[in-house]
């Protein structure tokens, strides 16, 4: 399935809820952080592979929900868009 691997050592798993944007910024910066010392690793290194990536999991978000057991949130949330970012570093 794609996406379903994380080379990254970012802390956010399916049961993670992201509920501020203080921590949201704290974990855009650890994900930061996590190209800084691995980068190489990730599945889509330059930022136009990234946004590209980036948009085909938004748009296939509710399948990974669903393989989780989660509600997509509707309106989406923070959590919504740090998953997203989450999944643009390997999502093909």
């Amino acid at each position: 399935m794609p996406g379903a691997r994380y080379l990254h050592s970012t802390s956010l798993t399916p049961d993670s809820e992201v509920s501020s944007r203080d921590e949201l910024g704290a974990f855009v910066r650890e994900l930061h952080q996590d190209y800084l010392r691995r980068g190489h690793e990730w599945e889509n290194q330059s930022l136009d592979h990234f946004l590209e990536a980036l948009a085909a999991w938004m748009d296939a978000s509710p399948g990974w929900y669903r393989n989780f057991g989660k509600e997509l949130p509707e309106e989406g949330d923070w959590t919504f868009l740090a998953r997203a970012l989450q999944a643009a570093t390997v999502y093909e």
